[in-house]
Parts: C-alpha cells; sequence; structure tokens
C-alpha cells in the first residue's frame, strides 16, 4: 500500500490518468489525498470528479475553486471573479445540466485539511500560531503567506519547520508563477500545483518516497493575464 498526493487538477482530465498511470497507482490497495481545486480552467471537470470518486481511498482537500464551483451547484451563484478564472468551463463541463448530486456531495465531504504520519495536507495553507480546528476556513482555501514565507526562509534556514509537522504539502500557487515546472520543497513545505490548470504539467507523488511523476505540458508564456489569475 502506497499513499500519493496530486497538485491542483483544475478539469485536466488527460493529464489526471497520465499521473495515475505513471505512478503506477493502484486503487484497490493504494491512497490518494488531493490538494484541491479539480475544479475550473479545464473542460472535463465532470470526468475527472468521476475517476476521483471511483478510488476507494481517495482523500479529498477543498480548494477555493471547488468552493465557488459547490456555491453555482448548490445555491447558483455565478460571481464574476469565479467566471473569469476559469468558472465557465466547470459550468461547460456538465453540458449546461446541474452538477449531479453525488458531485456535489463529493465536494461538500471535503475536507479543509488532512493530517497523515504527520504529514499536513492543506490547499493554500494555515497559520502555525492558529490551532488547525480555529482557524478560519478562508486561510485553508486561499492563504499565500505560508508558502511565501517558506521562500523567503529557505536560503537561510532551510531546515526551519513551520508547525510541529515533519512536511507539509499545499497546492493553490503555481509553482510557475516563480518559473518552476516541478515540485519544490522550502523548509518544511513541499510547493505541488505545477500548474495543470495553465497548461503545464500535473503532479502526483509519493508521500514516503517522494518520487514523483509528471503529465505533458509545457510552460505557459508569463504576462500580467497569468500573474493576475492565480
Amino acid at each position: 500500500m502506497k499513499t500519493f498526493v496530486i497538485g491542483d487538477i483544475h478539469g485536466a482530465y488527460k493529464a489526471l490518468m497520465q499521473c495515475l498511470e505513471l505512478s503506477q497507482f493502484d486503487p484497490a490497495k493504494d491512497s490518494l489525498i488531493c490538494l484541491g481545486d479539480v475544479c475550473d480552467r479545464g473542460v472535463q471537470v465532470k470526468e475527472c470528479i468521476d475517476v476521483l470518486m471511483a478510488i476507494p481511498r481517495c482523500v479529498y482537500i477543498l480548494g477555493n475553486h471547488d468552493a465557488w464551483a459547490l456555491n453555482w451547484a448548490m445555491e447558483g451563484k455565478v460571481p464574476v471573479a469565479w467566471i473569469e478564472q476559469g468558472g465557465d468551463l466547470t459550468i461547460a463541463s456538465y453540458l449546461g445540466k446541474p452538477m449531479p448530486g453525488a458531485h456535489m456531495q463529493f465536494l461538500s465531504d471535503a475536507k479543509y485539511y488532512y493530517i497523515y504520519r504527520n504529514k499536513l495536507f492543506v490547499h493554500g495553507g494555515f497559520d502555525a500560531e492558529t490551532p488547525l480546528e480555529k482557524t478560519q476556513k478562508e486561510v485553508f482555501l486561499w492563504d499565500r503567506g505560508l508558502l511565501t514565507r517558506a521562500r523567503e526562509i529557505q536560503p537561510s534556514y532551510p531546515d526551519y519547520k513551520f508547525g510541529t509537522y515533519d512536511e507539509v504539502f499545499v497546492g493553490h500557487t503555481p509553482t510557475i508563477s516563480f518559473g518552476k515546472t516541478e515540485p519544490k520543497k522550502f523548509c518544511n513545505v513541499w510547493a505541488l500545483d505545477t500548474g495543470a490548470g495553465w497548461g503545464a504539467p500535473l503532479t502526483i507523488m509519493d508521500v514516503d518516497t517522494h518520487e514523483f511523476w509528471q503529465s505533458d505540458g509545457a510552460l505557459p508564456s508569463f504576462g500580467d493575464k497569468f500573474q493576475g489569475h492565480l
């Protein structure tokens, strides 16, 4: 039995299937921890959720894009900010029909964080000074400060630990925003979103060995549109 973690999928069905195949993920016995944001920016959100729902040991962590999609599915909310950041493709993936109840339940049941062998998994970040159970959900969904601080501290204090965790795995902030298409570790924080939502590779990693596999993908061009829409 192995435990894998995968970065932000963003409707990239082909990339998801490549990662599962390349890593030799065995749904009959392996576990998969998803760092959130299966929704938006890709045209096959529905198909991706179908795949994840079929994995018995799938631990799904809610992302900010998932929260937007869930609000649309349950309450009909379609904020302009969501549409501008790929929400229209989530709607399109359901062919204009409502999100199935099973998919709504899948997202509703998602965790804000998950702990496995003293490793913390969260979509955005967390505040090391605040107990997880007292942390506002917006921090888990939207925080970028954790990864920013880890990148700043890494050169001088590479062994610094945020919180009491051996490792922290986050998505949300694409590594391509700082010019990398592979997962990067800063202090005890792993950045696993390698930009699948922007055409760059999707990454899956063995949590225990840190071996990782990536789908096909190319580094997108950098510009104001990319920098302003993460």
